[in-house]
């Protein structure tokens, strides 16, 4: 289990620099506001309102107006909140970053794409053939991971 931790730290540390040239055109350079924004602003809010650009005036990186794309209906509530919002985020950055929030109407975010489908379950043959070959496996613990590594690779090949 800590090896698996030590991976997804290392995953998580690489998200930023993979992730800065698209989020630096949308003003968002380090791209930790994006990142961050629900637990920034709470669940709740973050999923009907999110930052869409930020921008400072020519030669500061300080009282920048932040650009949210808020859902239909929410945008009363989110402007209610402004205030409390922009505590949040200047303490986010530790100095006052944000002096305004712009909000802009636009369709709900989409959820992240569900992926691939999961594999079908593997016909009888197949069991039996990955089976025989993971019969020489002492360790039960990998036996079982390799199964289950097998029965993904199996049912998700194309035919």
């Amino acid at each position: 289990m800590e090896k698996r931790r030590g991976s997804l730290r290392a995953i998580a540390a690489e998200v930023p620099r993979i992730a800065a040239p698209v989020l630096g055109k949308r003003g968002f350079a380090e791209g930790q506001l994006v990142a961050q924004w629900p637990d920034i602003v709470g669940a709740d809010l973050a999923s009907r309102a999110a930052p869409d650009k930020l921008s400072f005036p020519r030669g500061d990186r300080r009282d920048g107006t932040l650009r949210l794309r808020v859902v239909s209906g929410a945008a009363t509530e989110v402007q209610h909140r402004s205030p409390r919002i922009l505590e949040r985020i200047n303490a986010f950055f530790g100095y006052r970053a944000v002096a305004r929030l712009a909000l802009v109407q636009g369709p709900p975010m989409r959820p992240a794409p569900a992926g691939p489908p999961p594999p079908r379950p593997l016909a009888p043959p197949e069991r039996q053939a990955l089976d025989r070959r993971l019969a020489a496996i002492e360790d039960p613990a990998l036996r079982e991971a390799l199964r289950a590594l097998g029965e993904a690779v199996i049912g998700t090949a194309k035919g």
